[in-house]
């Protein structure tokens, strides 16, 4: 009996030994060669074996990962034209663990042979459609790739569904692999059905009135279904600025006759706006600027609103009416009121606008056509002035990759002090250079017709010096100088008042002229340096003009509160003897 109890003891003792042997575990690495970046980390991605590195395994799991790693890496590198890769290797056991050498052998990758991608007419001449076949790939003679045979399949059937085949469908879609001739063939055949037509556009969830929103639409029923209008319809209604979700979209269940309903899911936005930042501008000094927007102030989609600046040089307040007429041409009519106060080392001015207008898109270009009323006293190079101008005023602008802006005014006279006919244009052109760098060039030209420019309201003057102008001259510091027979009264002005400034005696002009090339190099994502060149002038005949230039460096920072730009300036070669160093600092959105 002891005996027996012996031999138990011994048996369960040999067999806790074997299962604890057979149950040591070590670490796993893998190394896989013969294939280079980046698919050998592909098929990586693709053995399990891959997931356990460094990890403590069994020798059974060990050699379990090994063998199916073999498999798993041949069938990735099927979908990249390796049909008859091969692998071998070794698993060894080394320092307490293993280590999976797997030696992968691609082969050729399988060209594509026959090829045949049929779609119908009038279908495959669609431009979108058409896009699509011609950049297919692969073709007949290039290496097939299976990812990129899925991508272009998937491109020529978003672009059938989006001109309008929604019932568009790959009714063969075949893709034969010979191994023995490496060779691939590849058929596709779509059948498209009928084109669907736009049919009726349902609003739901719009607070404003029943119709209003129409206006929008940029088709008209019985058109060819587009899925680019559907996009521009949606653009268009985020742009409209009354909406916090836009959702359109193809309700074809519900299509008759071919004609699909479209339907448009909306929620009003926050009705009032607020927005308020701080900025320091060295032209115009620290500041505070705010606006209240009232994005609807009747279901009829009129808007409201008023936005004011206080700085340490200017003060302004201005209100805008706004009467939408959407459409193709985007008409409004707009309605304002500004009040401005301007108290720089050139100018002094208090100010009244009215302003009246309708803008419209026309010709790629955001027209502007309106009257102007402006009113208010002034006080430049000392010398006081008051006036009234009644003008009618039309401006273009447009923006792309570059920013053009141009303006025509004329005072006929009526209600006016003076007779103005003035016109100015602004353009300016940003070109990358690399991956870290920038050219920025800008220019301003204007000319102007006024018969007594004594009595033109320094909002009409032109003048140079400052931020966006030419650096290295203070801002409003170029312009026609003063007569020189009332320099004496000038001087006598800033005796008997010191707020005023006699040390630039200028008065702005009737033409500009003024040129700027900038070189941008940002060293680190949000630091770059800068170096610029600046020349114009503001003056009143061409017989007078002298140019000025203005050259330096600078900083720029993009801050989470905007860019931050320190330009330092300094004039080169002044006509009038001018020098000096002008620091040019903007810290928030340019004004």
């Amino acid at each position: 009996m002891p005996r027996m109890k012996r031999m138990r003891r011994t048996a369960v003792t040999l067999t806790l030994l074997f299962a604890c042997t057979g149950a040591w575990a070590g670490t796993l690495t893998t190394q896989i060669d013969g294939i280079d970046e980046p698919l050998r980390s592909a098929v990586a991605q693709a053995a399990e074996i891959t997931q356990y590195e460094k990890k403590d395994v069994t020798a059974a799991q060990a050699k379990r990962l090994y063998d199916n790693a073999r498999a798993q890496i041949v069938k990735a590198l099927e979908a990249y034209g390796y049909y008859n890769a091969k692998t071998d290797g070794a698993l060894n056991e080394s320092g307490g663990g293993w280590n999976a050498v797997i030696h992968v052998h691609p082969g050729e990758r399988v060209q594509v042979g026959d090829f045949a991608v049929e779609v119908p007419s009038p279908a495959r001449e669609e431009k979108a459609v058409a896009v699509a076949l011609a950049e297919f790939y692969p073709r007949s003679g290039q290496v097939f790739d299976s990812a990129a045979y899925e991508k272009s399949k998937a491109s020529v059937q978003s672009a059938l569904i989006a001109s309008g085949y929604l019932d568009a469908t790959a009714t063969v879609h075949k893709v034969e692999i010979s191994r023995s001739a490496n060779r691939a063939a590849i058929k596709l055949r779509w059948d498209v059905g009928q084109r669907y037509r736009f049919g009726e556009v349902m609003f739901e969830g719009s607070q404003l009135n029943e119709g209003f929103l129409d206006r929008y639409i940029p088709w008209h029923r019985g058109d060819f279904y587009s899925q680019s209008r559907l996009l521009r319809l949606q653009q268009k209604l985020i742009d409209a600025d009354y909406f916090s979700i836009v959702d359109v979209a193809p309700d074809k269940e519900h299509a008759q006759g071919f004609e699909v309903p479209i339907r448009v899911v909306l929620a009003p936005a926050k009705r009032n706006l607020y927005t308020a930042g701080v900025f320091v501008d060295s032209d115009i000094g620290v500041g505070v600027k705010g606006g209240w927007t009232r994005r609807w102030v009747n279901a009829r989609g009129h808007r409201l609103k008023a936005e004011a600046l206080i700085a340490q040089k200017q003060k302004s307040l201005s209100t805008q009416y706004t009467i939408p007429l959407p459409g193709e041409n985007n008409r409004s009519f707009n309605f304002g009121a500004i009040y401005n106060d301007t108290n720089t080392n050139t100018v002094q001015s208090r100010s009244f606008r009215l302003v009246a207008n309708e803008t419209r898109e026309w010709q790629g270009f955001t027209r502007t056509l309106g009257i102007n009323y402006l009113t208010g006293d002034f006080t430049v190079a000392t010398i006081k002035g008051n006036s009234n101008v009644f003008y009618p005023e039309l401006a273009l602008e447009c923006k792309h990759a570059d920013d053009k802006t141009f303006d025509a005014r004329a005072s006929p006279g009526l209600l006016s002090d003076v007779k103005l006919a003035q016109v100015r244009g602004d353009a300016k052109w940003i070109r990358g250079v690399g991956d870290n760098a920038r050219f920025i060039a800008r220019g301003s030209l204007g000319a102007s017709y006024v018969d007594n420019f004594d009595l033109l309201p320094p909002e009409l003057r032109f003048f140079g010096g400052g931020n966006n102008s030419i650096r290295g001259y203070a801002f409003q510091g170029i312009g026609t100088p003063l007569a020189p027979e009332l320099v004496p009264v000038a001087y006598a002005n800033c005796k008997r008042d010191k707020s005023l400034d006699c040390s630039n005696l200028v008065i702005g002009g009737k033409n500009l002229v003024v040129a700027s090339a900038e070189y941008e190099y940002y060293f680190r994502p949000n630091w770059g340096i800068a170096t610029f060149v600046d020349m114009g002038d503001a003056f009143n005949s061409f017989s007078s003009y002298a140019n000025r230039i203005g050259t330096g460096i600078g900083l720029r920072y993009r801050s989470p509160v905007g860019m931050i730009r320190a330009d330092i300036g300094v004039p080169v070669h002044d006509p009038d003897g001018r020098h000096g160093v002008q620091l040019h600092l903007i810290i928030g959105p340019d004004l």
